[in-house]
């Protein structure tokens, strides 16, 4: 590669200068609009953040439900607006801590839900009310939802009354992250029983966040993430409509989640484009009627995999520029990454610090004065559109070969990611790319950072805790409603309400998944 060619991360050519002969022909009335009118490139609100800051969500879980709490309350103390929370693998998977293949993990990456008691202890004196919680959670998603809601109604809050979001994505789980428990096509049904179930029950629910995320931490490109996410977006939304939804009656509760990664300027252009593509989609493909079926809302998180290691407090810079490109691009939540996560779990400290940085962009940079304030730069308006071009020929590319489910199946976005993931990390071994402190401007002898201590104890205590729940139940009652939640799985019925009344009657989440497993099987690649 020349050294006077500089790339963005999907390999867009950035040229030395840019001038108004790069927007030639170019319509800013077709190509923006007004902020909170179509196509949304500009925002999905008239006054964005002049209106309301977006929602300070840091994504928090460890160990078990009381250990969480506290790491809750500590942060709707300092400031924190809306909660998120992290599962360990055994819960992502629909195993209970007493399974053999959950010795070693319970509460390791996340924290530990086992049963109806783990969910209240979890969300006790948290007002469900009025704090929304994000719940990063795929296989079993319809299943902690149901303890969520049954949580709420015995605080006194109904199910109308409560707010969040579920992640709740099974396709990028095949293609990226591997969470999955079921085949394609039963996921597919559940998630559609949960858009339907969600639309009567609890209107208020984001009933799935698309995520991208993942997909770039796997190693995908901007481009990549966006145009992959998308396409399963409309394998999910053409599968309720397949099951008999209207468009209108879901879309709007469909949310995404993208990445915060390093280049600003592709970063704040590809936030952009995603809301124009989606625009188009809905409208163009599904015919939506409903303007905010239309309207692509987000959640980001920093850059997980952008986190050296190597002189760790870089970290701080790093995300605080992603934060103000999510910021930029109009988000409407944020999760900052603790400088310590290539480490361990982020300590207190790691955690305050994080949410500060949101702080300190909302309230203090004057950046949220007014919507979308890059609209009309050369640069930034050129790379939305060559990233939005970019990104429909690989829709189009996957529309092609019968959709995203097929396109899985063909393991061709996995290739894609694999080949993209490699000429990245080529680029950092060859040293054609800097990231400083790993392969530039290194030091030696650094101190060893403090890092989050994980309790061994907490592992025994939850299973013993599992064990006393499992006593003190009428064991009939719940073998007669798993019965009924696998009589349910033969037939074409909404899943979730025999699901629910399995978890009240003292059922686990493994219990509730092997009742699953037994009728749709376990996905092998």
């Amino acid at each position: 590669m020349s050294d006077d060619v500089r790339r963005t991360d999907s390999g867009i050519e950035v040229r030395p200068l840019y001038t108004e002969a790069d927007l030639e022909g170019w319509e800013a009335t077709e190509r923006l609009g007004l902020p909170g009118e179509p196509p949304f490139t500009r925002g999905v609100y008239p006054s964005m953040y002049r209106g309301r800051l977006w929602t300070m969500r840091q994504y928090s879980g460890f160990g078990d439900a009381a250990s969480t709490n506290q790491r809750f309350r500590f942060l709707l103390e300092a400031g924190q607006t809306g909660l998120s929370c992290a599962f360990d693998l055994p819960t992502q998977m629909g195993y209970d801590s007493d399974h053999p293949r959950a010795e070693g993990e319970v509460g390791k990456v996340g924290v530990a839900i086992d049963s109806i008691d783990d969910m209240r202890t979890l969300l006790a004196g948290i007002p469900l009310d009025t704090v929304t919680t994000s719940m990063t959670i795929n296989s079993t998603a319809a299943i902690l939802l149901l303890m969520y809601e049954i949580v709420a109604e015995e605080q006194g809050v109904s199910s109308d009354r409560i707010s969040g979001t579920i992640q709740n994505d099974l396709l990028k789980e095949y293609i990226a992250r591997g969470t999955y428990v079921y085949p394609p096509k039963p996921s597919m049904r559940i998630i559609t029983d949960i858009f339907g179930y969600c639309s009567e029950h609890i209107p208020r629910w984001n009933t799935i966040s698309i995520s991208g995320y993942h997909i770039r931490e796997a190693g995908s490109t901007a481009v990549q993430e966006i145009a992959f996410t998308i396409a399963n977006a409309i394998a999910y939304v053409q599968a309720a409509i397949d099951a008999g939804l209207d468009v209108d009656d879901f879309a709007p509760r469909l949310s995404f989640f993208w990445n915060g990664h390093n280049h600003f300027f592709e970063e704040v252009a590809k936030f952009r484009a995603s809301r124009r593509i989606w625009h188009r989609v809905m409208t163009e493909r599904f015919g939506a009627k409903d303007p905010r079926s239309a309207m692509l809302r987000f959640h980001t998180q920093t850059g997980g995999s952008t986190l050296t290691a190597q002189q760790p407090v870089n970290n701080v810079v790093r995300v605080a520029l992603q934060a103000l490109a999510a910021v930029m691009g109009g988000t409407q939540s944020l999760h900052t990454n603790g400088f310590d996560e290539a480490l361990s779990l982020p300590t207190e400290d790691a955690a305050r610090l994080a949410l500060r940085t949101q702080q300190i962009i909302g309230f203090e940079a004057g950046v949220t004065d007014t919507p979308d304030p890059l609209a009309g730069s050369y640069v930034v308006e050129s790379m939305t559109d060559e990233i939005e071009r970019l990104a429909w020929e690989y829709i189009d590319r996957i529309d092609e070969m019968g959709g995203a489910v097929e396109a899985i199946e063909a393991h061709f976005q996995q290739d894609e990611i694999e080949q993209a993931a490699y000429e990245y990390t080529k680029s950092i071994d060859d040293d054609e790319r800097v990231i400083v402190g790993l392969n530039r401007f290194t030091v030696d002898g650094e101190p060893e950072p403090d890092v989050f201590p994980i309790d061994p104890s907490l592992e025994t205590a939850q299973r013993e805790r599992l064990a006393a729940f499992k006593a003190d139940r009428d064991l009939a009652l719940v073998s007669a409603r798993l019965a009924e939640v696998s009589e349910t799985a033969r037939g074409t019925g909404n899943l979730l309400p025999p699901m629910k009344e399995a978890l009240r009657a003292g059922a686990t989440l493994g219990e509730v998944s092997d009742a699953l497993r037994e009728v749709f099987g376990t996905y092998q690649p």
